[in-house]
């Protein structure tokens, strides 16, 4: 029994006296996590790259209203979803290449090593038994923070809108651009499936819990034209987004009224000097070492 544990029962207290007396305790503490890649100021030069003409655009594709575009990265490549036209939420999936499809992006795994919400400097962290950095943010323009209300953006707790979820609520309405299946689509042209489509990178999305019940809730986006979310890809990656049909997202799933929606763009980059990331001794993520044995 431990000290704290020995004062907690010599105060005759409850374990949920316990529980609320306790102050959070933080399950995963970002120092223990394996360091990035590369140099000490590697990912901070990286931010400005494009702008100080550091790199090479060699793909640029534009994601319609209500539909899905899916992209491939090399390892090192950097890549941005950018607010084109107007206020809009993508919906991320990332796939490796090396493991496809059944290394993807793990949305929990992110959000227990990170945040709600996710900015520059934080990695997006691929499914068991692989767990490695897929890609890394290293600029995010619009470093919104956390409001008064609690709420971020660049969420990785609200998963996507899907056919299923809005059938029942709107009481057996067909809609078949909700981001699930526009992900769908898309993964089918990949020679993917619907069970390959996972939980998102709600990019741009403003969301929170309430204070009282806490509630999944948004807010409309406050991303504008020009703002974009920048990453690096920490491995060879399949990318795909969504321009969401509920545009800014300021109005509930399946409520009232029909949103305005926009494209998106999307941006590939490759460095200028070849040599710059092996010099700054940046390698591509390999996966989780762990045996799998599991005990047995």
């Amino acid at each position: 029994m431990g000290n704290q544990e020995q004062i907690f029962t010599k105060r005759k207290l409850s374990r949920k006296d316990i529980s609320r007396s306790t102050a959070p305790i933080t399950c995963y503490a970002l120092d223990k996590l394996p360091k990035k890649s590369g140099s000490a100021t590697l990912y901070t030069d990286l931010r400005t790259a494009v702008k100080d003409g550091k790199a090479t655009l060699v793909t640029k594709l534009e994601i319609p209203p209500c539909d899905a575009r899916s992209w491939r990265v090399p390892a090192g490549y950097l890549f941005r979803i950018i607010c084109s036209h107007g206020p809009q939420v993508a919906d991320m999936n990332f796939w490796a290449i090396e493991n496809l499809p059944k290394e993807r992006f793990y949305a929990s795994k992110t959000r227990q090593m990170h945040a709600t919400h996710l900015t520059t400097g934080d990695r997006l962290w691929s499914n068991m038994p692989f767990l490695r950095p897929l890609a890394t943010i290293v600029e995010d323009t619009i470093a919104y923070g956390f409001d008064s209300d609690g709420a971020g953006v660049h969420d990785v707790i609200g998963s996507r809108c899907d056919p299923y979820t809005h059938f029942m609520l709107s009481k057996g309405e067909i809609k078949v651009t909700c981001c699930h299946s526009n992900l769908t689509r898309q993964a089918i042209k990949d020679g993917l499936s619907e069970k390959d489509v996972h939980d998102v990178l709600n990019a741009f999305m403003c969301t929170g819990f309430t204070r009282d019940a806490q509630q999944y809730f948004t807010k409309p986006s406050p991303v504008e034209v020009g703002d974009y979310l920048e990453f690096i890809a920490e491995t060879d990656l399949l990318v795909s987004a969504s321009a969401c049909p509920q545009g800014d997202v300021s109005t509930a799933c399946a409520g009232f009224g029909e949103p305005v929606v926009y494209p998106l763009g999307v941006e590939v980059w490759k460095l200028t000097d070849e040599k710059y990331l092996e010099n700054n001794g940046w390698k591509p993520s390999i996966t989780n070492q762990y045996s799998g044995n599991h005990g047995i």
